[in-house]
């Protein structure tokens, strides 16, 4: 193989086991090597840690870990990417989950954010959470004022489902709507880097993911 690193072909085999480049001359293990890119595999096919952990044999919360760094990564370089580009149109998307819709007060809990649609691609940016303000409108007993934002809400939501008019904002809607359901349980914390590997996702094929990925890991 050639270095992970720099792409050299001229490798040294070390007594350690380890291998080395004669250009960079850094030294990596094959094994781990071999690991990592199994996970840049799996986790560009959207395998779940549980599916991968099968796949690889490797320890569950280990895939975890390395999935969220993932994302970490992806999130950074698609802030980067996006930088002093001139935007073609954007809207507002507003995402609950099903399982939340029933009850008002869960308008709260609802994730809003801005796609612009750039060149050939999407951005999104996250709008800050009302989370924090849903106890104070819960002890201040404002049931309409809330009651008529939900309603708002859905209403928005239905049109935005049922529009006939297509762009490239409203296939990356649908496919944030699918995409995220794989994921149980995201906390509001996390929501962003989600956000941003759905979005990686739907930008990029599943072979310039992994060799992106694959850079952004060693870089």
């Amino acid at each position: 193989m050639n270095c992970i690193y720099c792409d050299n072909k001229k490798l040294y085999h070390l007594k350690s086991g380890q291998v080395k480049c004669s250009r960079c001359k850094k030294k990596f293990s094959l094994n781990k090597i071999k690991k990592d890119l199994a996970l840049i595999e799996a986790f560009c096919e959207d395998l779940t840690a549980n599916e991968t952990a099968h796949r690889t044999n490797l320890n569950y919360v280990t895939i975890t870990n390395r999935f969220k760094l993932f994302r970490v990564l992806i999130a950074n370089y698609l802030e980067d990417k996006y930088r002093d580009k001139n935007v073609i149109e954007y809207d507002e998307y507003t995402y609950l989950p099903q399982s939340k819709k029933r009850v008002k007060e869960n308008i709260f809990d609802a994730h809003n954010f801005i796609t612009f649609h750039f060149e050939d691609q999407v951005f999104n940016l996250l709008m800050p959470s009302l989370h924090v303000y849903k106890k104070q409108f819960l002890d201040d007993a404002a049931e309409e004022a809330y009651f008529k934002e939900f309603s708002k809400y859905m209403m928005l939501n239905k049109i935005s489902k049922t529009q006939k008019r297509e762009n490239i904002i409203t296939k990356f809607w649908l496919y944030f709507e699918d995409s995220i359901l794989k994921y149980k349980g995201i906390e509001n914390k996390n929501f962003f880097i989600y956000l941003k590997e759905i979005e990686f996702k739907f930008n990029y094929k599943k072979t310039k993911q992994k060799e992106i990925l694959k850079a952004l890991y060693y870089a």
